[in-house]
Parts: C-alpha cells; structure tokens; sequence
C-alpha cells in the first residue's frame, strides 16, 4: 500500500469520506473482473485542472469511455495552450459587479476562483478549428465534436502553444489512445457558440457536426458490443446532462428497443445536489432503479462533497496498486 492510500484508509473512516474508500474499492474491483468504465465530467472540472490525475487514469486503462460537457471538452485543451495567461482570483466571492465588469474588459471570462483569457484560450482554438470544418466541409465530411478536437490535437499543430505538461491534459491523453467521447449539449458551450456563429453567417453548414442523437445512437452500438463479454460502470462526476444523458442507454435498449443488454455494473456519483429540490443530479442512486438504469444488486455509491477535492483522491487510490 502507498502513501497516499495508506493514509486515507487509516483517516477516512465514516461519512462521505468512507464513501470515498468505498467507491475507489468498488472501481478498482469493476477492472480487476475485465469490466469497462464509463467516467462522466460535469461542472467546470478540467478548468478545476483534473487533467493531473485523470490523463494518467486513462493512459494506465482505468477509463474505457467518456461522456462530458462542451465546456469541459474544450476547456482542458485551453489550459494545455493558455495556461500563463489564466487568472486566479482567491477572493472571488467578494467581487463586487464593477470588478466583474473590469475582467470582462481585460478579456477574461470567470469560472470561480478561475478566469479564462479569451483570446488566448478561446480565439486560439477558433482559428484551428475553422480550419477543420472548412477542410471536413470541402471533403463533405462529418464529424463528432470530439472528433474535431481530436483531430487538432493529434495533428500536432499546437504543439508550439503547450503551456503545461502535455501529460497534464486529459483531452491529450484520450486523443492518444483514441478513447471514445460522448459529448451531449455540445452546442452549450463557447466553441458550440462559435461554431453557430459561422452557420448563421452562411460560412458553414449546421451538418458539419453530427448531433446528440446521432451521439446517442453511438452510444448504444458502442454498449450492446462492449456489454457481450463484460459489463460497464459508471462513474458520475458532478451532475448534468453529462452523466443523465449517457445513463439513460440502457433503459433505452431495453425498453424502448425491447433487447436485453446488461444494467451498468457499477454506479458510483460525486455531487453537492440536494436530492429534496427534485433534480436528477441530486438523485439517490436507488431512484435509478425505477428507471431501469440500475438493479438493486448494482453497487452504489453516493459522495455528497466537492467533486475538485474527490476525484483526485479517488483516483490516486485506483492508480496506486
């Protein structure tokens, strides 16, 4: 047992801190017995910089499949290209609306205690992939948008703009091993939004891109093929249509298409919702149950804490054999 592990198991004993050890334990039974994972992102969670822990997740095969916000899909490749020109700012909860206006005009967007320089995150990236849908445009080509940034990434063209470790980025590391993403909503997001722009000038075509449905029926090839030999778990950071839209593969093949796949294996969630306001990303896992997702054998999980502070713990658990 290593350091990090050995101290955990010794302090965290009750509560959602022996939730934590318990779904770490849980993940790393699901990959001993040959199952797959499914890891979903909500949140701002690659600004939160979790690219240190979960890249090495990925490289090492403790991740099979993705599902993730535009926002996070986007936002780790910022921090790989413009890392020195972010912005923190500890004291973001006494900003008055002034000082919020001030950092619009130095051309940061704020997530948090975190500000994102607009044109050398977002713009940078713009200009590379305009390039991509021009080219899959003139070639009358669709694409995924993880697709396009995959694409960027491994063709090396931002190379020269790295301001982190390239290790560091967890887009990096997926594109690398070519790890399948489901990326719902993704026209939520500020290159979803930049991406519109040019459809609404005329200059590209909205078919560019394929769509959450056409998302959706890949997810449901991509799991009656992995579900023949093995099952799949999965684990839910944050909330959002991250985690509730790839859930909801299983009951869609096996009510609305009638075939009997397996249930997920494995259910484990991170989140500071608050079941009693009815949302569905502060649900108990047992309310799956209901809805055909999960089985009252499934092992469940719930961490009701900062997912920032969890995952990586839970993850340097999983990664420390």
């Amino acid at each position: 047992m290593t350091v990090i592990t050995d101290f955990l198991k010794k302090n965290f004993k009750h509560f959602n801190a022996a939730s934590l050890i318990d779904a770490a334990e849980g993940y790393k039974a699901q990959k001993v017995a040959g199952n797959k994972m499914m890891v979903t992102l909500a949140g701002a969670m690659s600004t939160a910089e979790l690219g240190i822990s979960f890249a090495e997740m990925i490289r090492q095969g403790k991740v099979d499949i993705i599902s993730c916000t535009g926002a996070n899909l986007e936002e780790d490749i910022m921090n790989l290209v413009a890392h020195k020109s972010y912005k923190r700012v500890p004291n973001y909860r006494d900003l008055s609306p002034k000082e919020e206006q001030e950092l619009l005009d130095q051309g940061f967007n704020r997530v948090t205690d975190t500000c994102i320089p607009e044109e050398e995150a977002f713009r940078k990236l713009q200009k590379h992939l305009l390039s991509h849908w021009e080219k899959a445009a003139t070639n009358k080509e669709r694409f995924f948008p993880h697709e396009y940034m995959y694409k960027m990434l491994l063709s090396g063209e931002l190379e020269q703009y790295y301001e982190i470790d390239p290790k560091n980025s967890w887009m990096l590391a997926a594109a690398e091993k070519n790890i399948p993403i489901v990326v719902p909503g993704w026209e939520d997001s500020t290159i979803g939004n930049i991406f519109a722009s040019y459809c609404l000038t005329g200059e590209l075509e909205t078919s560019l891109v394929k769509s959450g449905i056409e998302y959706m029926v890949f997810l449901a090839k991509w799991y009656e093929e992995n579900t023949q030999q093995s099952s799949v778990g999965f684990f839910q950071i944050g909330g959002g249509i991250a985690g509730d839209f790839p859930i909801c593969v299983v009951p869609m093949l096996n009510q609305d298409l009638e075939r009997e796949v397996p249930y997920w294996s494995y259910f484990c969630q991170i989140s500071d919702s608050t079941t009693s306001y009815g949302s569905y990303s502060g649900a108990v896992p047992n309310e799956k149950i209901t809805w055909g997702k999960l089985t009252e054998k499934t092992p469940k999980y719930m961490i009701e804490s900062d997912a920032s502070i969890v995952a990586p713990l839970i993850f340097a658990i999983i990664l420390e054999q």
